[in-house]
């Protein structure tokens, strides 16, 4: 019985080896994981970008307009719900 589990062992043992010879360092770790966010975070707003104008065209009337010159209360209110949405929907999509 003992032999068997020695044998095992003997065996596991290359195996553990190449897995820790494999292992990353927590800086090289740290590094992926803030060149992911930063690239994500770049797509996000790309993509927010895109929404916000596409928004823009879409409507018959300027945005912008409307908001910063008229001072359309109700308009900014759907316009920043609106952006929330878009915004919520992003960040779901970049945590997967």
């Amino acid at each position: 019985m003992e032999m068997t589990s020695m044998k095992v062992f003997q065996l596991a043992m290359p195996l553990a080896q190449d897995v820790q010879d494999m292992a990353v360092s927590p800086m090289q770790l740290l590094g992926a994981h803030l060149i992911a966010a930063v690239v994500f975070s770049l797509v996000g707003i790309v993509v927010f970008g895109l929404c916000l104008l596409l928004m823009e065209k879409i409507t018959p009337f300027s945005i912008v307009h409307e908001i910063g010159e008229e001072h359309n209360q109700a308009l900014a209110t759907i316009v920043a719900a609106i952006v929330l949405g878009i915004s919520i929907i992003i960040a779901a999509a970049i945590l997967g």
